[in-house]
């Protein structure tokens, strides 16, 4: 017998499958609805009528070409509903994005990041300055903002919205949560962004005819990123990004920007290949940022044949060999995807990376992973914070009890 507590949990999970479909798959008729979802054409009904009465969803009624007989009825989210925030914090620039509840971009502007040593105080000042402008450039009250969702390539906390290290700030940590209280209600979100390009990856291939089991995303730039996508035992989507940059490679490696010698980073990270393909002491204090413009020249240098160039991108390609075959020595042979900046250079790092993974003995006996190429990571990141913002804010609805 259903008590009243797992009742509500029935409505409240039911709510959310409702929820979902329509966010993935855009503009539902109720029948499409209950193919998605796989739920009875009664309860269906229920929810899409309480949804539609709390100002969630909106009925569309599409006209048949030619005009005969009924209009068809599709439900949607209503894009007036609330709004969300995207953040995205990268080495140089901070990119700030407006989106409604239909998942559109309405706005978006980029600010410069400086590179000098004021502290998160500063940055935070400057950070809620400019969601502050990007509201009043589109006339949105805060009350309206029912998600603030960020991002960065740098360590951040598994619980909570805490930046815990970055190379430009440190150890001191920058407490999102705690800075946009109490004048945001907003749901505030934090997430590295090797984490939300393999969100974005999963679900894509989830929608795929026979889904898919497991996949890695490796982000190549200043820093070096991971983000990894299961299905749990029950079907679920577990998606985590675990400190691969900074996992141990070698201390050959030299000194890394967090401090520690022979990072995989300090090889594979921008500022390791610069300092190996100029033979500068392990020991100096790595770059905080390396110019694009700088690592394409040594790229050119090593596709003409100079030996330390070539040298540099090749080493740095067994450091990510190496990790890439530790990370399915401890969880599963996987599809690997590669993004960031770096891949302009994966020509130059591939045969580094073939021969660092053709170390693991189960490599050695399964054959090298399925190795994919993705040049546009900033969409994907914009895809993964949609998801995971969005689907927060449909279980955030379904528990305030609409329906």
């Amino acid at each position: 017998m259903l008590t009243k507590s797992s009742t509500e949990l029935v409505r409240q999970q039911n709510s959310s499958l409702v929820l979902a479909a329509l966010r993935r798959k855009g503009s539902l008729s109720h029948t499409e609805i209950a193919a998605q979802t796989g739920l009875a054409s009664a309860t269906i009904s229920v929810i899409t009528a309480e949804l539609e009465r709390a100002g969630i969803i909106a009925k569309i009624e599409q006209h048949v070409q030619g005009g005969r007989g009924r209009p068809r009825v599709l439900f949607a989210p209503r894009r007036t509903s609330g709004y969300v925030i995207v953040v995205r914090i990268s080495s140089d620039t901070v990119q700030y994005s407006l989106v409604d509840y239909g998942g559109v971009l309405l706005d978006r502007f980029e600010e410069a990041r400086s590179h000098d040593s004021s502290g998160t105080a500063a940055f935070g000042r400057l950070f809620t300055a400019a969601l502050e402008r990007l509201l009043n450039r589109s006339h949105i009250a805060k009350d309206e903002v029912l998600a603030i969702s960020i991002s960065s390539k740098w360590l951040v906390a598994a619980d909570g919205a805490r930046l815990v290290w970055s190379p430009v700030f440190g150890n001191e940590q920058l407490d999102f949560e705690k800075l946009l209280r109490p004048e945001w209600r907003a749901r505030v979100m934090l997430n590295n962004e090797s984490l939300l390009v393999a969100q974005a990856l999963a679900v894509r291939a989830e929608e795929k005819e026979g889904g898919f089991r497991s996949l890695a995303v490796v982000s190549l730039g200043h820093s070096i990123g991971l983000g990894l996508a299961r299905k749990g035992r029950s079907g679920e989507l577990d998606v985590s990004a675990p400190n691969f940059g900074h996992m141990l490679h070698a201390t050959s490696a030299g000194l890394c920007r967090c401090g520690s010698y022979g990072c995989i980073e300090a090889a594979a990270g921008f500022y390791g290949i610069l300092r190996t393909a100029f033979q500068v002491p392990s020991d100096t204090i790595p770059a905080k940022f390396v110019p694009l413009s700088e690592m394409d020249k040594i790229a050119a240098s090593a596709r003409q044949g100079h030996r330390m160039a070539g040298y540099a991108f090749r080493q740095a390609g067994v450091a990510l060999g190496n990790g890439i075959s530790r990370v399915i020595s401890l969880y599963e042979p996987m599809p690997i995807f590669v993004t960031g900046q770096g891949t302009r250079y994966f020509d130059l790092l591939h045969k580094g990376l073939t021969e660092g993974l053709a170390q693991s003995l189960q490599v050695r006996l399964e054959g090298l992973p399925e190795i994919t190429v993705l040049a546009d990571e900033q969409r994907l990141v914009f895809d993964g914070h949609l998801d995971r913002a969005l689907s927060a804010i449909d279980a955030d609805i379904a528990a305030a009890g609409h329906p």
